[in-house]
C-alpha cells in the first residue's frame, strides 16, 4: 500500500516556522520531498495536508501543493504499469532530476522555480530570479548552462562582468544571493552533487554595500510630524505613511499596504512581517491614532487600512505591481518633504524604519532592546537574550518617542 500526504514537519527552523514536505510511504517505509514552503502550526491543517485561511497566500500555495502532489502520483502510476515490485528509491529517482534530464540545465530550473514563487505569491522573489537569470544568460551568451559549470571561476568572471557594467557590491550581492539560493534547491532536489557547490570558495560575504543607512534625528522626524497638511494637502498620504511606519517599529511599507482593518483592537496593532514571518503587538501611539481615524474617516470601503490597494482579493502580481506604483510616488513625494521640511538627507521609505532606530537610541534606549522591538531576527545572541523581554517594555521604549 502506498500513501502520498503533504505534511509539516516538526523540525523548527530558525525563523519560527516548520518545513513542509511531501511524504510519501510504501510498505512501512518513509520519505520525504521538501517544498517550496514553511509553515506555522497555526495556519497548517494537518488533516487535511494544506493551508488553511490563517495563511495569507493559502489558494495560490494550496494549487501550488497540488502539483507537487499531482507529480508524484503521476510517477508512481507509471511505475505501477512499468514494474510490480518498486520501491520507494525508483519513486525518488524518477521524482528527481533523472525524470527530465533538461532539468540539470541552469536556465531550465530557473525557470520551474520562478513559476513556482509565482504561484506561491511571491512575486519581488520572482522578479529578483528573472532579472538574476537575465543577466547570468547575457553573460554566459548561450541557452545550455549546467551547475557543475558554476564554478568559483565562473562566479568571479560574472562579478568582474557586472562591474564593467556599473555594479556595485550591493547590486552584485543580490543577483549571486539568488544564484546560490537557487544552487542550494538543486542540491536539495538532487540535481547536483554538494560537493561542486562553488560558494564554499566564493564568499557572498565580502559583498556587503557600504552606503551608510539613513536616518533622521528626532527633531527631523518631529519636523515631518507637524507639516502643515493644510497648505500642502497632496502629500498627506506620503506624510501619514511615513509618521505611522515610525511610531509602529519601523513597519515596512508592504506590511503597511497589506494591514488591514481587522488586524486592529482599540489598543493594539497585530500583524506578521513579510519578510520575516516575525509576529508583532504593536501598541497604538496618539500619533498612530490620528493617523487611523483618519483613514476610519476617508476609508474606500475596502478590507485595508490605507488607500494603497483599492479593492480586495487582488492577486500575487496585481498586489505587485500596485505596490511598486505606489512605493515609487512614496519616495518621490518623501523627498520632496524632506525640502519642504530643511530636511538635507535622501528620504525614502525605509528611512523611517532607520530613523525609528536611531531616535531610540538617542533617547539612551538600550541596543538590545532596539533589536528586539525590530525584531532583528539574525542577531541570534540577542535574541537569545531578549527573548523573554514583554511587549510592555517595548511599547514603553517606543512611547519614549512622544
Amino acid at each position: 500500500m502506498i500513501n502520498v500526504k503533504t505534511v509539516l514537519r516538526k523540525k523548527k527552523l530558525s525563523t519560527g516556522t516548520f518545513p513542509i514536505c511531501l511524504r510519501i510511504t510504501k510498505d512501512r517505509q518513509t520519505k520525504y520531498f521538501k517544498t517550496l514552503f514553511n509553515a506555522t502550526e497555526i495556519e497548517w491543517d494537518a488533516q487535511a495536508g494544506k493551508f488553511n485561511k490563517r495563511n495569507q497566500n493559502y489558494l495560490q500555495n494550496n494549487r501550488l501543493i497540488n502539483k507537487f502532489q499531482d507529480r508524484a502520483l503521476k510517477i508512481i502510476g507509471e511505475l505501477e504499469l512499468e514494474q510490480d515490485d518498486y520501491t520507494l528509491n525508483d519513486i525518488e529517482k524518477k521524482y528527481r532530476i533523472e525524470s527530465n534530464p533538461i532539468k540539470n540545465n541552469v536556465f531550465e530550473f530557473w525557470d520551474e522555480i520562478i513559476e513556482e514563487m509565482l504561484l506561491a505569491g511571491r512575486t519581488g522573489n520572482a522578479q529578483v530570479n528573472k532579472d538574476a537569470r537575465h543577466i547570468v544568460k547575457l553573460f554566459h551568451n548561450s541557452l545550455k548552462l549546467t551547475f557543475k559549470e558554476v564554478t568559483p571561476a565562473f562566479l568571479q568572471k560574472f562579478e568582474v562582468y557586472l562591474r564593467s557594467r556599473g555594479g556595485t557590491d550591493g547590486g552584485i550581492g543580490v543577483k549571486m544571493r539568488a544564484i546560490r539560493a537557487l544552487y542550494n534547491l538543486a542540491i536539495e532536489r538532487n540535481l547536483v552533487k554538494e560537493e561542486f557547490y562553488p560558494f564554499k570558495t566564493y564568499k557572498v560575504s565580502k559583498l556587503k554595500g557600504k552606503s551608510p543607512k539613513k536616518a533622521l534625528t528626532i527633531e527631523q522626524v518631529k519636523k515631518i510630524v507637524d507639516l502643515d497638511l493644510k497648505k500642502y494637502p497632496s502629500f498627506t498620504n506620503t506624510r501619514n505613511y511615513f509618521v505611522f511606519s515610525f511610531y509602529t517599529r519601523g513597519m515596512n511599507f508592504t506590511d503597511m499596504m497589506k494591514l488591514e482593518w481587522k488586524a486592529i483592537d482599540d489598543n493594539n496593532i497585530f500583524y506578521t512581517r513579510s519578510k520575516t514571518k516575525g509576529n508583532f503587538m504593536i501598541k497604538i501611539l496618539p500619533p498612530v491614532r490620528e493617523i487611523l481615524d483618519y483613514y476610519q474617516e476617508n476609508s474606500l470601503g475596502t478590507k485595508y487600512v490605507f488607500p494603497i490597494l483599492l479593492k480586495d482579493e487582488l492577486t500575487p502580481l496585481q498586489l505587485e505591481n500596485r505596490k511598486h506604483k505606489t512605493l515609487q510616488r512614496y519616495n518621490k513625494e518623501l523627498k520632496e518633504i524632506a525640502k519642504i521640511c530643511g530636511i538635507d538627507k535622501p528620504l525614502s521609505s525605509y528611512v523611517a524604519r532607520h530613523s525609528y532606530a536611531n531616535c531610540l537610541k538617542q533617547k539612551g534606549v538600550a541596543t538590545d532592546v532596539i533589536s528586539e522591538s525590530m525584531g532583528h531576527q539574525n542577531l541570534a545572541v540577542t535574541q537569545a537574550y531578549l527573548k523573554e523581554l514583554d511587549n510592555s517594555v517595548l511599547d514603553e521604549a517606543t512611547a519614549l518617542l512622544l
